[in-house]
């Protein structure tokens, strides 16, 4: 891989994970338990209640994603970096843009 690609993915990383925060900071407090004294409406309540368990679900995808991030931004500085976990060949560039956590080629991963 190049130093410019390098670089790129590098800003990549950081802007991913910087975003990655910020949602898992939103999907922590939107989490929050529903109190059985607010005066809501039944349905309403269960609307809330399902609404929380997606935000959880968000949330949990969220920090998985989150641990994925860090374990490539700690992998950066390796000399097999970029490569695929299963074939050992190079990740393309463009796929490593769109996913700067994958681990696997295209190919790989299916």
């Amino acid at each position: 891989m190049e130093k410019a690609q390098l670089k790129a993915l590098k800003a990549k990383l950081k802007t991913e994970i910087r975003d990655t925060k910020e949602k898992i900071e939103e999907y922590s407090s939107l989490c929050k338990p529903i109190s059985p004294e607010n005066s809501i409406g039944r349905v309403s309540r269960m609307d809330a209640i399902n609404n929380k368990s997606i935000v959880e679900a968000a949330l949990r995808v969220a920090k998985e994603k989150m641990q994925q991030l860090e374990t490539m931004q700690n992998k950066f500085k390796d000399p097999d970096f970029g490569m695929c976990n299963k074939c050992n060949k190079a990740i393309p560039f463009v796929r490593l843009m769109i996913q700067p956590q994958s681990k696997f080629c295209v190919i790989c991963a299916q």
